[in-house]
């Protein structure tokens, strides 16, 4: 359940870091937030997925993890993406 806590605060703190680009703010601080959270998501996901191996409930990692996995690295690369789209933009404004 931790992950669910930290996935909504990374996707806040993205959408956060976001706006406050859009308004010319300094959003680096939030942009550091939205990565940080979004490693603390994997990291609350794998603690689960270590529970579930400690049990032997192999059922649930069976049908669960396959999914997941495919979820988790292509929300890891957007939350990437989004949270550095700020610098990029700068980086190619300047020039």
């Amino acid at each position: 359940m931790l992950f669910l806590i930290f996935g909504v605060i990374a996707i806040v703190a993205t959408l956060f870091n976001l706006y406050l680009y859009k308004v010319g703010k300094d959003y680096k601080l939030a942009m550091a937030l939205g990565l940080s959270f979004t490693a603390l998501t994997l990291c609350a996901e794998y603690s689960l997925v270590s529970r579930w191996v400690k049990v032997e409930d192999w059922a649930a990692l069976l049908d669960v993890v396959p999914g997941m996995e495919r979820a988790l690295w292509f929300l890891t690369i957007v939350s990437i993406l989004l949270n550095v789209t700020p610098i990029l933009l700068e980086r190619t404004g300047k020039k």
